[in-house]
């Protein structure tokens, strides 16, 4: 928890016990349900748990705010984004149940009670949301054509509801005809480690 304890020194005792959790719990469940390359989990705090942290960077969400996390798979990036905000709402959805079942397994073991799971496709998806936000799930046009509907025009926060998603590679071709509404920011601004020199926030406010 080093990384992420240098990154963000305002995290409570309580929510670094809730990393190690996360850290603890995360390779355990991958050895039976495969929702982090297997490849990869000896980098889950840096490539996963930080990566769902930039968009704490980006925005800072305000108490009471309601975020969807589409696609969640094992329950990234809303795990750790409910961990840093206590305070602020979380609807983890993902059409893959055993792999919904890791994050509220995960989820109850940290003791997070600002969350609530959902097993289904986003078009079952009832109520309003201030942000959705997404790891790498799908192209922006497809996202924003399935979840337009459940963003609130009630906004509380700096910046206007909207979608939030973290990619990364060459994303002109798939940003090229939203250029005039969308903000593209670069994870490397905040996190000096190699794996976010081709990571972006992309941001489309609805």
């Amino acid at each position: 928890m080093t990384i992420i304890r240098r990154y963000f020194p305002e995290l409570s005792d309580n929510q670094l016990r809730q990393f190690e959790i996360l850290v603890k719990l995360f390779p355990e469940w991958n050895e039976k349900i495969n929702v982090i390359s297997r490849k990869d989990i000896v980098n889950l705090e840096v490539n996963h748990l930080l990566h769902s942290l930039a968009l704490v960077k980006f925005v800072k969400f305000m108490p009471q705010t309601s975020v969807m996390d589409l696609g969640t798979g094992g329950g990234l990036p809303g795990l750790p984004l409910a961990i840093y905000y206590p305070e602020v709402k979380f609807h983890l959805v993902d059409r893959v149940g055993k792999k919904l079942r890791v994050a509220q397994d995960i989820a109850e073991q940290a003791g997070l009670i600002n969350v609530t799971f959902q097993h289904g496709d986003v078009l079952e998806v009832k109520g309003k949301f201030d942000f959705v936000v997404s790891r790498a799930v799908m192209p922006l046009g497809d996202m924003l054509k399935l979840v337009r509907r459940l963003i609130s025009d009630d906004n509380k926060n700096a910046i206007p509801n909207g979608l939030l998603c973290l990619k990364g590679g060459d994303l002109v071709n798939e940003l090229s005809r939203y250029k005039k509404n969308v903000l593209v920011d670069d994870i490397s601004t905040y996190f000096k480690e190699d794996f976010f020199k081709t990571k972006k926030i992309v941001y489309y406010p609805v």
